[in-house]
């Protein structure tokens, strides 16, 4: 190996460098000669928190000013987390590795002044905070007595404003949680049965320039076969929909019995409508399969509901990208 040094770059949250951290071992432990370095970049989905992520109307919400600096040669590498970035990715770019899958499920966090240790605990009419649209829509459609209140910020940011609200309690990914060492904080987590997760939920992705023979290479030992394909199937199915941060769409690939795996929905925003389906097959036709499964939910009638959605959100532009939601 040639290459004595790598520029990572990140977003600057305590859980983007914790994820970066988690790469840089990566990459010194098996190449001890390598010098890493992290460089944190503000994103547009970072600097605008007045606004719930569904009205923001951006492209790559997180990535596209780290892939900027990539394809500019300032970085490296970019890491990334996978439901962060979008299924269409700039020209010259690739997703060298996805590292294998932390959990994938949602958990629920209780306000502190709660004694909750589930969300059936929560009492008729309670509020509960979550950034997410496809939280929301199986939220509302378990509880539909629930109050849903949208919250922005880093998961730090998040917590602070549970403290300090009269909220129940609010939803995040156990992958994050986890990764923060924040597991005493969770009161349930929620079954895939229940509410399933993001695409691309609890994988890293890291990205270099496709032409960088030798960082893709370096790479190649900490792509997580079994994880790639599964959000490869995750993500065909988003980029079919059309879907990103404005459309409720949850989906899970996983393996078993030696079977590729694919749950997935699409529901309406007030969680009264949902379309729900699954797909199996081989390993290697996870583009496929992810296909498959869009086509039949659109059959249900997932386009009817995405068409009303795009419709009341005109004048924003859908990401057919990320699900961007923490």
């Amino acid at each position: 190996m040639k290459r004595r040094s790598v520029v990572l770059g990140t977003r600057g949250s305590e859980l983007a460098r914790l994820q970066t951290s988690l790469i840089a071992r990566l990459l010194t432990d098996r190449y001890p000669e390598l010098s890493v370095e992290a460089v944190h970049i503000k994103t547009t989905g970072d600097r605008i928190l007045d606004s719930p992520l569904s009205k923001i109307g951006d492209k790559g919400l997180f990535t596209k000013e780290i892939e900027s600096a990539l394809l500019e040669k300032r970085i490296d590498l970019a890491v990334h987390s996978l439901k962060d970035l979008p299924t269409v990715i700039p020209a010259g770019l690739a997703v060298a590795a996805v590292t294998k899958r932390e959990d994938v499920r949602d958990v629920f966090i209780a306000h502190p002044g709660r004694k909750f240790r589930a969300l059936a605990d929560v009492p008729q009419a309670g509020k509960i905070a979550t950034g997410s649209l496809r939280r929301k829509c199986q939220l509302l459609n378990l509880r539909p007595d629930l109050e849903i209140v949208d919250i922005r910020g880093n998961l730090h940011t998040r917590r602070e404003k549970l403290e300090r609200s009269d909220w129940d309690g609010m939803l995040l990914a156990f992958a994050g949680v986890k990764r923060l060492g924040w597991e005493k904080m969770i009161a349930e987590i929620l079954p895939v049965t229940r509410v399933l997760p993001a695409v691309g939920q609890g994988a890293l992705a890291v990205e270099a320039r496709e032409k960088d023979d030798e960082l893709m290479e370096i790479l190649r030992p900490f792509d997580d076969l079994e994880t790639r394909r599964a959000t490869d199937a995750e993500r065909a199915l988003l980029r079919r929909l059309e879907g990103g941060c404005q459309i409720p769409i949850g989906a899970h690939g996983r393996f078993e019995d030696g079977m590729l795996k694919l749950d997935a929905m699409v529901g309406s925003l007030d969680g009264k409508r949902m379309v729900r389906g699954s797909v199996a097959g081989r390993m290697e036709d996870g583009t496929a399969l992810g296909v498959k499964l869009a086509e039949q939910l659109i059959e249900q009638g997932a386009d009817k509901i995405l068409d009303e959605i795009r419709h009341a959100n005109e004048g924003t532009t859908a990401d057919s990208a990320a699900q961007v939601d923490i």
